[in-house]
């Protein structure tokens, strides 16, 4: 029985599978600024993602080791604080949006969009400057 265990499976046989997998999904978003994924990993995701945004609001060393242990791609850490976190500061939560885009069509599964918000015109900003 699974008595108030709120670690969802993911479709993984481990737990150390289910950190890798939203250590990189949680890449991928900071670098993509939105992903496509089914809607249970967007929601685990969002429950990974933003406690790591509050912390690299912070920007001190210790947040920046914690956010380490969590994501060990030291690029992808400073994207994080240095582009990602300044635009939260005033922010008291809330930095993701999942929006549902149906099924898909081979297995059926609810597919969802995570993204980052105020984030996805940021990168068409920069490019056209």
């Amino acid at each position: 029985m699974r008595h108030r265990k709120t670690i969802k499976k993911l479709g993984l046989s481990s737990r150390s599978h289910k950190k890798a997998l939203l250590a990189n999904l949680a890449s991928s978003l900071i670098t993509h600024k939105k992903i496509k994924t089914t809607h249970s990993r967007a929601k685990e995701l969002r429950r990974f993602i933003e406690p790591l945004i509050t912390r690299a609001k912070r920007g001190d060393l210790h947040s920046r080791r914690i956010v380490l242990r969590k994501i060990k791609h030291k690029d992808i850490v400073q994207t994080l604080f240095h582009d990602v976190a300044p635009l939260y500061s005033e922010r008291p939560g809330g930095y993701t949006r999942i929006t549902k885009l149906g099924f898909r069509d081979n297995d059926r599964a609810e597919v969802s969009m995570i993204e980052l918000v105020d984030m996805v015109g940021v990168d068409s900003e920069k490019e056209e400057k």
